[in-house]
């Protein structure tokens, strides 16, 4: 388990590394920030357009030798990063990162339930993904500290070593990973056509577009915006990831049971504290303040927006996790590459305004969908037991009717009445 709780942290820290180096890499590669985002946009867009294809690739193979190769794959990238001597040459090592992306996520999010006991399953995900949040608060502000006592290339260097030892561990440590349930094309049309999954997609791209498009430039936007000196930005950097590693676990119990919740409390905590930045940064404990409220609401965001769409498609294995990735990291892509353009059109004061408005629509998408306009509420009463996916959108479809054929077969057709969200309650009524 640690070890794969450090190779996602390895993942998410190869990822993100260009945020807290975006300045001496632009100044050294001769390029604007806005075209320096784009070694944070390309591999998000890798990333979403390989991941349904490695998964349905994959099909029933054992997922270790898959991962191992894929953690290979994830050093060469990273080293290939550090000896770049062009920009394109950075962009073309990026472009494996992405391909690294999009296969180990959808691996590592399910990987749980193979590793432990099923009742351990949550505790176990929160785990994992708490590797993402250490990667925000070690991973991002430790390469960034790094990067400014020597050479941005230092970073990638050391993050490759790593993936080159956490490749030996996965290789030994890891039992065989084999996969139940085969991935098909042909199951796709039919995932797409829930309604709920389709609304935790549009949740997790307004969520994560949003977030990216403010994240991928902050240091910039630390600097002009909020004249944060340089020295501060890595300790910032770090109260923003240890906050992201408590709302990763506050997040992680309630998401199980309420992902929908939990989903409108990261949003309304994570829209509120980007706007605030450009009103209030300059004050003297503003960005503090600012940036652990983020770092706490964005701690919670991959696993609910993750436990979310799992409830909707609870049956979709690999191909539901491979969607998730996809959409995710084509809004990494899509923040990063939106909020280079206004920033180096509009200027970095934008930033916040653009990221917390989008943000603010998930709640909107949220309720349209738990009012029953856009689908069901993703998340049932205790003790209820609910399908999910197209069988339980029939269901509720049909089950209306079986409450009037009870009350006409027992002749009491003037107590007839509609069927109630619990069915036996309607029938006992009746």
């Amino acid at each position: 388990m640690a070890a794969v709780a450090l190779a996602v942290f390895s993942l998410v820290t190869t990822e993100m590394l260009p945020v807290g180096l975006l300045t001496p890499m632009s100044t050294t590669l001769d390029v604007s920030h806005g075209t320096a985002g784009l070694a944070m946009t390309l591999p998000g867009i890798v990333a979403a357009l390989s991941a349904p294809p490695l998964a349905l690739a994959a099909g029933r193979r054992d997922r270790r030798p898959v991962l191992c190769w894929l953690m290979a794959l994830l050093a060469a990238a990273n080293l290939a990063t550090a000896f770049a001597p062009h920009f394109a040459v950075l962009l073309g090592a990026r472009v494996l990162i992405g391909l690294a992306i999009g296969g180990i996520w959808p691996i590592a999010v399910g990987i749980a339930v193979h590793l432990v006991p099923e009742r351990s399953a949550p505790a176990a995900t929160s785990v994992i993904f708490g590797g993402i949040a250490v990667g925000f608060v070690v991973g991002v502000p430790l390469g960034t500290f790094v990067g400014g006592l020597g050479d941005w290339r230092l970073p990638f260097t050391l993050v490759g070593l790593l993936c080159l030892l956490l490749l030996v561990a996965l290789a030994v440590l890891l039992p065989p990973l084999p996969s139940h349930r085969p991935v098909r094309a042909a199951d796709l049309p039919g995932l797409l056509r829930d309604a709920r999954l389709r609304a935790g997609l549009l949740v997790t791209a307004l969520l994560v577009t949003g977030h990216f498009s403010v994240y991928t430039y902050l240091r910039p936007l630390l600097e002009s915006v909020t004249a944060t000196p340089p020295g501060l930005i890595s300790s910032l950097l770090l109260v923003y990831g240890a906050a992201g590693v408590a709302g990763n676990f506050l997040a992680g119990a309630r998401a199980h049971r309420a992902p929908g919740g939990t989903l409108v409390g990261v949003s309304v905590l994570l829209a509120g504290s980007m706007a605030l930045i450009p009103a209030f940064g300059a004050a003297p404990v503003a960005p503090w303040i600012l940036l652990a409220a983020w770092g706490t609401a964005y701690g919670g965001v991959s696993l609910s927006a993750q436990g979310y769409v799992a409830r909707a498609a609870p049956e979709a294995g690999d191909m539901g996790s491979a969607l998730f990735i996809s959409v995710f990291n084509a809004s990494i892509s899509l923040g990063a590459l939106s909020g280079g353009r206004i920033a180096d059109g509009g200027g970095l004061s934008w930033l916040p305004w653009f990221g917390g408005a989008l943000v603010a629509l998930a709640p909107a998408v949220l309720w349209w969908t738990s009012s029953g306009r856009g689908a069901p509420d993703p998340d049932p009463p205790p003790g209820a037991h609910r399908e999910s996916g197209f069988r339980s959108f029939r269901a509720r479809r049909i089950s209306p009717r079986l409450p009037a054929a009870k009350s006409l077969s027992t002749g009491c057709l003037g107590r007839m009445r509609p069927a109630t969200p619990m069915g036996r309650a309607g029938e006992e009524e009746a």
